[in-house]
């Protein structure tokens, strides 16, 4: 956890000159860049198969760096005594409340976080939904397929379609994480989540693109 901790804190530290008190917050946000950036080619691999579990797999590869910033942030140490526009990096949502209420200086930065969570998972959503209601379901023949493999039966991928509407609306699922970790993971989470919703936008484009041009 330590070396995660120091590398946060260099980066904080090339952009203090820049984003002042802000600046750690930012590195968290460039740190969870570097992460996604080294994960896109599984996510890109993962959107290939066209599958609802093969689509989970970079998530959890990301537990891992969430654990570290949440102890990072939870336990006692130097990034404590970071902030977020006036807000602790370490502080939890209750107790900006307490500190202010919802409207305090401290709970308008968890609000906004907050509102910036439920626009993303609301992207997330309308698009899953529409990709899903577009899938087409074949009408596959019983018996075996191709290569001596059993066939998919239509109820087997209709359910597949109906599951691919349905995970994107986990995303909301990060509004009550986010409450409860300390503010330096939720900012983790929107970054995350925003970059797995843009990822999945930008690889449709590509293959919608790359189908137009074949024809």
């Amino acid at each position: 956890m330590s070396v995660f901790a120091d590398l946060v804190v260099e980066l904080g530290r090339l952009l203090e000159p820049v984003l002042a008190e802000s600046a750690t917050a930012a590195a968290i946000v460039l740190f969870t860049v570097l992460v996604r950036l080294a994960l896109y080619p599984l996510g890109r691999a993962a959107f290939r198969a066209a599958t609802p579990a093969a689509g989970c797999l970079p998530m959890l590869l990301q537990l891992p760096v969430f654990f570290l910033m949440y102890q990072a942030f939870s336990s006692g140490g130097e990034l404590l005594g970071h902030r977020l526009f006036g807000a602790p990096l370490g502080i939890r949502w209750t107790g900006a409340l307490e500190e202010g209420g919802p409207f305090g200086a401290q709970g308008l930065v968890f609000l906004a976080l907050f509102a910036a969570i439920a626009v993303v998972a609301a992207w997330s959503a309308v698009r899953g939904r529409r990709a899903a209601a577009a899938a087409p379901v074949p009408e596959l023949p019983a018996g075996k397929g191709v290569g001596g493999q059993a066939a998919l039966s239509a109820e087997q991928l209709a359910a597949m379609r109906k599951l691919g509407g349905v995970l994107p609306l986990l995303s909301f699922g990060t509004l009550v994480t986010a409450a409860v970790v300390p503010l330096a993971a939720g900012l983790y989470l929107l970054t995350t989540t925003a970059w797995s919703v843009g990822e999945r936008a930008w690889l449709q484009h590509r293959k919608d693109g790359a189908a137009r041009s074949s024809l």
